[in-house]
């Protein structure tokens, strides 16, 4: 195997402009789709792509903090780099110029992000395979060695992380049928806020005759009857059958949420998601009793795994929607991905990455962890932009076989 020394960093920010009202929330009314990319070049003339999302302006100050925060890499080769990942991690994330700039939140750690997925795309380009390949032949050791677990130690220390993977080694080759069978997904993008309502009917209908069986609605509009409408009209259109998950993307104030659930829960949706502001556990754990059976998923604005430990501590999340583009990347989505099955939840991802890169994830959360196969979100609008968009058919995602973490874009070429 030939060694790949990381020998040119470089940064890039890329923005795409969307459809009109697709990406559209009770929040973000005029979205672009933004990705702060980070380009790890090898010596041997490979390229890691790592990426974390943005949506707007704020990509370049992501970018600037990217610049700063990967300089420890150069020169670094990527075996020796991966083998003890976490520890570098931590490094990383505890830079003494920038921690207090967060500490693991925001800007530096979207940044980090960005880096850390780099360098998993790299190491699995330099072994010529799948990133989910990649992470499956690792042994449980070599995993835990890519995760910082600090500050998770009073729920899941490494010999707690060590003892789930190895209890589940026996059990791998019933779960390796996904391999073949692929990994199901559910259709976000039929049901932007500014969508009116006979799109999001056409777009339902479309996506049934595709093969979706789950669909999101997004919620959260100051006109509450339009969205009980909405979602009225989308039961109709799924049937009973059918699953619904509605997203309100934290526009409500915990009083407000708590009015908005109640009727919103007669639809019978698998989850309700973000339904306050992101940062309020407790707020999340009266939602949660108030509204049972239906669930609470959150995630997308979760900043880190410590904060995840708190909302799975205070049985306020039910649906772990973590995401490697916002947490710090894939070593700590792993983490959390962990410590939920500690805690007995099922891992939803947020895709800001279009499913390119949790598509890979979430073979490994499945096959290694013994995560359900639930669903993986499913946002087609960027995907003429990937070199290799991920494949959906029969609202299956294919298991992707290029080499890599599929977040390589036609755009970005190297210089």
């Amino acid at each position: 195997m030939t060694s790949h020394t990381i020998h040119k960093i470089s940064t890039h920010d890329a923005r795409y402009k969307l459809p009109a009202g697709a990406g559209t929330d009770a929040v973000h009314t005029n979205p672009e789709y933004c990705l702060a990319v980070t380009l790890l070049e090898s010596d041997h003339g490979l390229c890691g792509t790592g990426i974390a999302l943005t949506l707007g302006e704020g990509n370049r100050l992501v970018c600037e903090a990217i610049e700063m925060l990967a300089r420890p890499l150069a020169g670094m080769e990527i075996e020796a780099l991966m083998a003890d990942f976490g520890n570098m991690a931590q490094r990383l994330a505890n830079d003494p110029c920038l921690r207090w700039l967060g500490p693991h939140k925001g800007v530096v750690h979207l940044a980090l992000a960005s880096i850390t997925n780099a360098c998993f795309d790299l190491w699995a380009k330099s072994r010529g395979v799948p990133l989910w390949k990649l992470l499956l032949d690792l042994t449980p050791e070599a995993v835990v060695r890519l995760l910082d677990l600090s500050y998770l130690e009073d729920e899941m220390t490494a010999q707690d992380a060590l003892e789930l993977l190895h209890k589940k080694m026996a059990s791998r080759p019933e779960r390796e049928t996904i391999l073949a069978t692929g990994y199901p997904g559910y259709d976000t993008s039929v049901g932007w806020m500014a969508y009116d309502d006979a799109k999001v009917r056409e777009l339902t209908l479309r996506a049934l005759d595709q093969g979706f069986t789950a669909f999101k609605l997004k919620v959260g509009s100051d006109d509450a009857e339009r969205d009980l409408r909405r979602a009225v009209m989308l039961r109709e259109c799924v049937g009973d059958a059918g699953t619904l998950m509605f997203d309100a993307n934290q526009r409500w104030n915990l009083p407000v949420a708590l009015r908005r659930c109640r009727e919103l829960v007669k639809m019978r949706p698998l989850w309700i998601e973000e339904p306050t502001h992101p940062d309020d556990v407790q707020g999340h754990a009266v939602l949660a009793n108030a509204i049972a059976p239906v669930k609470i998923a959150t995630g997308e604005h979760v900043p880190n795994r410590v904060v995840f430990k708190n909302f799975m501590q205070s049985s306020a999340v039910h649906y772990v929607q973590a995401d490697c583009t916002r947490l710090a990347g894939v070593s700590e989505f792993l983490a959390v991905s962990l410590m939920a099955k500690e805690f007995g939840l099922p891992v939803a991802p947020h895709v800001g990455d279009m499913g390119q890169l949790h598509q890979h994830l979430v073979l490994f959360n499945h096959i290694a962890m013994g995560h359900d196969a639930l669903l993986l979100e499913h946002i087609p609008h960027l995907r003429s932009h990937f070199v290799s968009p991920a494949e959906v058919s029969a609202g299956v995602y294919k298991t992707p076989q290029e080499p890599g973490a599929s977040c390589d874009l036609k755009s970005i070429s190297l210089r």
